[in-house]
């Protein structure tokens, strides 16, 4: 195959070279390198991105510090105990199961539903957070800890009785299409 490329090439060699540049393309080149050397030393007297990229790296430095410094300072039902933080995780994922699957659910007659359980679902993580309040201030008191336990319980059942709604009234319409 190189060989008949190869032979291909040498066939038409005289179709290629067919321009020859004018006499002064050397000197216009000359120039034209130049001008563009001249914008590139006038453009590289002072960086001044240098600087704020240090600054912009040092305050991102600062509030991350800052923020881990304030969030020790919350406690949640993880920091309690091993076995509240598998706890914790068993329930954080159920209810991120549960809202994949209401969101995979969702449709347009169902919308209302789905926002009025997001703002209620809201609701019960406000609560949970002044319970983590409560439960940092109480060091670790069995009856706020009962209660953060109830609030993830009560969100699980919230989604899951909106997933049982919307598929009630997903197949209430496909009957109704069948008939």
């Amino acid at each position: 195959m190189k060989n008949n490329i190869d032979t291909w090439f040498e066939k038409q060699r005289n179709c290629f070279d067919i321009a020859e540049p004018l006499n002064d393309h050397e000197a216009r080149f000359i120039t034209k390198l130049q001008q563009h050397n001249e914008k590139q030393t006038t453009r590289l007297g002072f960086n001044w991105w240098k600087p704020f990229a240090a600054a912009a790296a040092v305050l991102i430095i600062v509030f991350a510090g800052f923020n881990t410094f304030t969030s020790k300072s919350n406690v949640d039902l993880a920091a309690v105990s091993p076995e509240m933080a598998k706890t914790q995780d068993f329930f954080t994922k159920a209810i991120e199961e549960e809202l994949y699957n209401i969101n995979e659910a969702r449709t347009p007659e169902t919308q209302k539903l789905v926002n009025d359980a997001l703002k209620q679902l809201k609701t019960l993580e406000i609560e949970y957070d002044k319970l983590t309040a409560d439960l940092a201030k109480s060091g670790e008191d069995k009856r706020v800890i009962y209660a953060m336990i109830t609030n993830f319980q009560a969100r699980i059942n919230l989604l899951n009785t909106v997933l049982e709604d919307i598929n009630s009234i997903k197949n209430t319409d496909y009957e109704n299409k069948l008939l």
